[in-house]
């Protein structure tokens, strides 16, 4: 069961820190896996959940156990041309990944190669959501 750091975060919603390049050091230091928003804009990289936050280097995205969300088209579109572990979705109900794991949207059923993203907000706890059989979850509170 893979447990992912939601923006990186591991003790609750925090919008001071999401994305934060540190907190995503942070995460994967605690051998956790850390989702993170990716967006280019004007030829640079950044990340930030609802606009272009923390700038980085092309070289930040390859580090290992980062599951990146694509922000943007200019972000999808670099990421095509990598062998990154990416997905795009805004509302959908489920998006497969780049690595074929299906990205479940909160509150829908899942499967066995799923990731139950943000348990905390649907009202199943942690411990419960480790005995689902399913691929990993995702959650502000992974640490």
């Amino acid at each position: 069961m893979k447990l992912i750091a939601h923006r990186g975060l591991l003790h609750g919603p925090d919008k001071e820190n999401e994305n934060a390049p540190h907190q995503i050091e942070l995460a994967l230091s605690k051998q956790l896996d850390a989702e993170v928003d990716f967006r280019i804009v004007n030829g640079k990289f950044f990340l930030g959940h609802d606009e272009p936050k923390y700038e980085i280097t092309p070289q930040f995205l390859y580090k290992e156990g980062l599951w990146i969300h694509a922000k943007n088209w200019e972000a999808l579109e670099w990421l095509s041309d990598t062998k990154l572990h990416y997905f795009w979705h805004e509302e959908d109900s489920y998006t497969l990944t780049s690595y074929g794991i299906v990205w479940a949207y909160p509150n829908k059923p899942l499967m066995a190669r799923s990731v139950c993203v943000m348990p905390e907000k649907q009202g199943i706890n942690l411990e419960y959501a480790f005995n689902l059989p399913i691929y990993g979850i995702c959650s502000d509170y992974a640490g």
